[in-house]
């Protein structure tokens, strides 16, 4: 070999080395700037994007209920009184419940829509509402408790009755058994007695299939 072969050979070999090692230093930064690429992080980001046993729970809500429902508009009114059907169905892969409900309102035609999910992230469910008597979209979160089988619930709507922006409530939903469950919901707010809240809705679902 000569000497200029000889010396061909060695920036060959060093510049391939040096090639390599940009390549590896290249693709640390690039996992370092996104880390999805990760192994570790891609398995855990499947895991908190799939549904789990608090999803499961949502499962004996699942089905086809009809219902009867009173609300008061105050804590001294009269309660109207309706009754409807709901169909609660497993959307998006088991990750959200969605809740399909027609009746009767006011002596007029009432439809809703609903969405019930639980976060892993956050670490709550989470649930979304809305229907043909307002133009808001009513959210709230709650947590389960598996021994009393009760959804603890707040959040908030717009309020076309009162016009507030954010009116806040709270809301329980029990599990009685698998054919009944309630819903009953508290307006909050300093009533004109100094209590700080009226029940303003109760929901009683019995299963039709």
């Amino acid at each position: 070999m000569n000497r200029k072969m000889a010396i061909g050979f060695l920036v060959l070999y060093f510049g391939l080395g040096t090639a390599l090692v940009s390549a590896a230093e290249a693709m640390d930064q690039a996992k370092a700037a996104n880390p999805m690429m990760d192994p570790a992080m891609m398995e855990k980001m499947k895991q908190l994007g799939s549904p789990g046993e608090q999803h499961k729970v949502l499962d004996t809500l699942a089905g086809k209920w009809k219902h009867t429902m009173k609300w008061w508009m105050a804590p001294d009114a009269p309660p109207e009184e309706s009754s409807g059907n709901s169909e609660k169905t497993w959307i998006l892969g088991g990750r959200y419940l969605k809740d399909e409900t027609k009746g009767q309102a006011m002596g007029q035609p009432f439809e809703g829509l609903g969405l019930t999910g639980y976060d892993n992230v956050k670490g709550e469910y989470t649930y979304v509402w809305l229907d043909n008597m307002s133009t808001g979209i009513m959210s709230s979160t709650s947590q389960y408790d598996p021994a009393t089988q009760t959804f603890s619930e707040k959040g908030s709507f717009s309020c076309p009755v009162t016009g507030e922006k954010n009116k806040t409530f709270r809301a329980v939903t029990k599990i009685i058994d698998n054919d009944h469950f309630t819903y009953t919901m508290y307006s909050t707010g300093m009533q004109k007695d100094g209590s700080p809240e009226f029940k303003s809705m109760e929901i009683m679902y019995t299963r039709v299939q």
